[in-house]
């Protein structure tokens, strides 16, 4: 499960990013977070992640708080799907995968591409999932189409079995149809893997479709919180202004 309790996130130069923000998100869930751009999407994921920290307030995977000694050990538990999909674009895509170890590899096998046995033939099973073939794996990254990189992104995010999926508008830069099988990749294959997903999109009727549950964001502050069919104009209002 992840908990965020009371949080509020202000910047040095006085921008109140989030105001008590409190959610619960239990395990299995796809929670999508909708909003106007500088409503705090951005910044909640960046929270659970520890790239931010608080200025009030407790973020908790599974129970454990989030702070210095907890750090390490939660980020081997969360995993992140980036817009632009973060792949190393001369690697394979092979290898891109195997990065996704890299918080339990040592450094220098890493460094030198000798990544485990096992994590080897998970990488080939998780890009199977996603609908990536054999021929795939040894392509540079920078060969592989838009969607196909974020396929091997979702990979890559699976590689630790995280208890805590985040992906920041991760269909922002594909076409409608492209968009529409990467959301039901990422929902389905955290599904079959346990792993609650916090998604960040700013697409309405994506939201719509694929969420479980739809947090909407304004000025930092929570305006709705539950079930799609609920999403009617009113509440859009309420999000969007």
């Amino acid at each position: 499960m992840l908990e965020l309790a009371e949080v509020e996130k202000r910047f040095p130069d006085g921008t109140l990013a989030l105001a008590n923000v409190s959610l619960a998100v239990p395990r299995g869930q796809f929670c999508v977070v909708l909003g106007s751009s500088g409503a705090g999407k951005t910044t909640l994921l960046r929270l659970v992640n520890g790239l931010v920290a608080p200025t009030r307030g407790q973020v908790a995977v599974d129970g454990v708080p989030l702070g210095p000694r907890t750090l390490a050990p939660i980020r081997r538990r969360v995993a992140m799907i980036h817009q632009r999909h973060e792949l190393v674009a001369r690697l394979t895509v092979l290898t891109n995968v195997l990065t996704g170890t890299l918080a339990a590899v040592p450094t220098l096998p890493a460094l030198l591409g000798l990544f485990p046995a096992a994590y080897r033939r998970k990488a080939c099973r998780l890009l199977a999932d996603v609908g990536l073939e054999e021929g795939h794996l040894y392509r540079r990254a920078a060969t592989l189409s838009g969607g196909q990189q974020q396929r091997a992104a979702i990979a890559r995010a699976f590689m630790l079995e995280p208890a805590v999926v985040l992906a920041d508008e991760p269909v922002a830069s594909l076409d409608v149809t492209t968009g529409q099988a990467i959301l039901r990749l990422i929902r389905d294959t955290s599904r079959r893997h346990g792993a609650t997903v916090l998604c960040s999109l700013h697409q309405v009727e994506l939201a719509r479709a694929f969420a479980d549950r739809i947090v909407g964001l304004a000025g930092g502050k929570v305006v709705y919180d539950g079930a799609p069919d609920g999403l009617g104009a009113e509440t859009l209002t309420r999000i969007y202004g």
